[in-house]
C-alpha cells in the first residue's frame, strides 16, 4: 500500500505540470456561456457542417469525376457521423469553459488533436483500397467540420468577463 502511495505522489507533479500546460485550473474567473447561446451555436454548427459536407462533396465530385457515386458521399452516410461529431464537439465546449481559464486555447488544441485522430479511419480506408481522391475529400470534410464547430462555439457562445463573487 505504501509503495502505491509513493508512486501516486511521484506522478502528481507530472500530472500537475500537464494540467498547467493545458491551462486546466478547475476554477476559471470568467462567466460561462448561456444555455441559449450554446443551443444556437450547436444549431449553427450542425447546419453549417452538414452544408459544408454537401458543398465539399459537390466540389470533390466535380474536380474528381471518378468519385461520383462513392458510397461515403451519400448524405445518409456522412450526415450521421457529422451529427455525432458536432454534438460531441459542442458538448466539449461548456466542459472546457468550466475547467479552464483559457478555454479557447484548450478547445483549439483539442480540436486539432481530435481532427488528426479522425484521419485514422480515413487512413484505414486507404489501406483497404479506397480511392485516394475520395478519401482526400473525406479528410477535407473533417477539417471543415472542425473549423465550423470551433468557430460556432467560441464566437457564438463565448465566455464572458470576470464572474462576480457572491
Amino acid at each position: 500500500m505504501r509503495d502505491r502511495l509513493i508512486a501516486v505522489r511521484a506522478e502528481t507533479p507530472l500530472i500537475d505540470r500537464t494540467l498547467a500546460m493545458a491551462r486546466v485550473d478547475w476554477s476559471p474567473s470568467h462567466r460561462q456561456p448561456t444555455v441559449a447561446r450554446l443551443a444556437v451555436a450547436t444549431g449553427v454548427a450542425l447546419v453549417g457542417s452538414l452544408a459544408a459536407d454537401a458543398i465539399i462533396v459537390a466540389i470533390g465530385t466535380h474536380i474528381f469525376p471518378g468519385t461520383t457515386g462513392y458510397e461515403h458521399f451519400r448524405f445518409n452516410d456522412y450526415a450521421k457521423l457529422t451529427i455525432i461529431g458536432v454534438l460531441g464537439g459542442a458538448a466539449g465546449w461548456p466542459v472546457l469553459t468550466r475547467i479552464s481559464s483559457a478555454p479557447r486555447w484548450l478547445y483549439g488544441w483539442l480540436t486539432l488533436l481530435i481532427s488528426l485522430a479522425l484521419f485514422l479511419p480515413d487512413a484505414w480506408l486507404l489501406v483497404h483500397g479506397q480511392p485516394l481522391r475520395a478519401v482526400a475529400v473525406l479528410m477535407a470534410m473533417h477539417v471543415a467540420i472542425a473549423i465550423i464547430i470551433y468557430s460556432a462555439m467560441v464566437f457564438i457562445a463565448p465566455v464572458h468577463g470576470v464572474r462576480r463573487r457572491r
